[in-house]
């Protein structure tokens, strides 16, 4: 407790000591990274990890990989959540033992990664590894959990992953599970927000001083964990409703809501969430119809019927090229909240590796376009470091400083 309070402390500190230092000093963005404490909250890269094409070691090239700690260094990211994701099939005994191995494979390959290229990166824990970490010229790897489905009904599997360094469960995806109803689950509601069980993972979640995600949760479900969390809680990779009308958006209300919990929304790069899709165009109608296939009938494909779908919509991506939001789009949203409830309640969830990027910014290494931008539109330094990373580490820090 005392080592968490000590901590809050130091990263007041750190921001108040940034306050000013830049104002009219545009163009400075990479040397302000490598001031501050970059953190995005949310990546899908270990999927590449458990396909087996990705090395996280060496550079990769976009659109294959938009992830490794050579492209970190060189976007000034300091730290990053690796995501263990699951998609969420039938809730059968088969289905969520076979993403309890999922996931369990993929923290492993985050921890081999790590291991393998440890004069590179850490597997982190804690908030402050972030900065031990910087300070050796590392990269910190935390581990999240999107999607609760490997948790099934057995309540003792979130202290399983919080001791294998899960930091935090985006409760659900994009159908319900047995914890509570997403957002875009074509069925509708059916618990009417968190189910008996997923009040029972949030209080031990509570507990073991893991963070709550409430990316992709129902409006409904939203609200059951303000009400019944008794820490801070986070969206790890959302963005504005009131820019870019998506359910998996949060609305003014939401984020109010958010802020006086004393929570962080993390804005998320994924073009649908940055701004409204042109629905004239050829490529938003074939889209259509290869999301209908994901929607209804992927999840009961075979491997190889699944990899045929991914080569088709490879295909898609290279007839039909997207025409992606900028930067400019994403710092709306930052904006946005900045208007809506202050600085303090806002950051940055790119969701690479799982549909993330914007034209001007398509790996990680091209991180610093974002502060640019920031910069161009008057923010300082002291806020610029609160959105990459004070905000984030300050709930990060409350939740374990407040765990029972």
């Amino acid at each position: 407790m005392k080592k968490a309070r000590t901590f809050l402390l130091m990263v007041g500190g750190l921001l108040a000591g940034l306050n000013g230092f830049c104002e009219g000093k545009d163009g400075l963005a990479m040397e302000i990274h490598k001031r501050i404490i970059t953190i995005d909250t949310h990546c899908d890269t270990p999927m590449g990890l458990l396909r087996g094409d990705l090395d996280v070691g060496k550079k990769n090239k976009a659109p294959g990989s938009l992830v490794d700690f050579p492209r970190m260094e060189e976007g000034g990211l300091d730290a990053i959540f690796f995501a263990a994701f699951t998609s969420q099939r039938q809730r059968t005994e088969e289905n969520t033992q076979k993403a309890y191995e999922l996931a369990n494979q993929m923290i492993e390959l985050t921890y081999e990664a790590c291991k393998k290229y440890n004069n590179m990166a850490e597997v982190a824990t804690t908030p402050e590894d972030v900065i031990r970490l910087e300070k050796e010229g590392k990269r910190a790897i935390y581990i999240g959990m999107e999607n609760g489905f490997p948790v099934g009904q057995e309540l003792d599997r979130v202290e399983e992953f919080y001791n294998k360094g899960v930091r935090y469960i985006t409760l659900c995806h994009s159908s319900n599970n047995d914890i509570c109803d997403s957002s875009t689950d074509r069925k509708g509601p059916e618990f009417g927000g968190l189910s008996p069980f997923g009040k029972k993972v949030v209080k031990e979640m509570n507990r073991l001083g893991m963070l709550v995600d409430v990316s992709h949760i129902s409006d409904k479900s939203f609200y059951d964990v303000i009400e019944l969390s008794e820490v801070p809680v986070f969206a790890s990779h959302s963005s504005v409703r009131a820019i870019a009308n998506h359910k998996r958006n949060m609305t003014d209300d939401m984020i109010k809501t958010l802020a006086k919990n004393g929570g962080v929304i993390q804005i998320c790069l994924l073009d649908d969430y940055i701004k409204d899709p042109d629905t004239t165009t050829v490529r938003y109608q074939k889209e259509q119809e290869l999301r209908k296939v994901f929607n209804t009938s992927f999840a009961k494909m075979s491997e190889e019927e699944q990899a045929v779908v991914r080569k088709q919509w490879r295909q898609l991506d290279e007839k039909y090229p997207k025409h992606l939001p900028i930067v400019a789009d994403c710092v709306d949203h930052i904006d946005h909240v900045k208007n809506l409830v202050g600085i303090d309640y806002v950051g940055i969830g790119s969701d690479f590796d799982g549909g993330g990027g914007l034209a001007d910014c398509a790996d990680v290494s091209q991180m610093p376009n974002i502060t640019a931008e920031m910069l161009k539109r008057g923010y300082t330094e002291e806020e610029i470091a609160k959105v990459w990373g004070g905000n984030f580490l300050r709930v990060f820090a409350e939740v374990i400083e407040n765990k029972q």
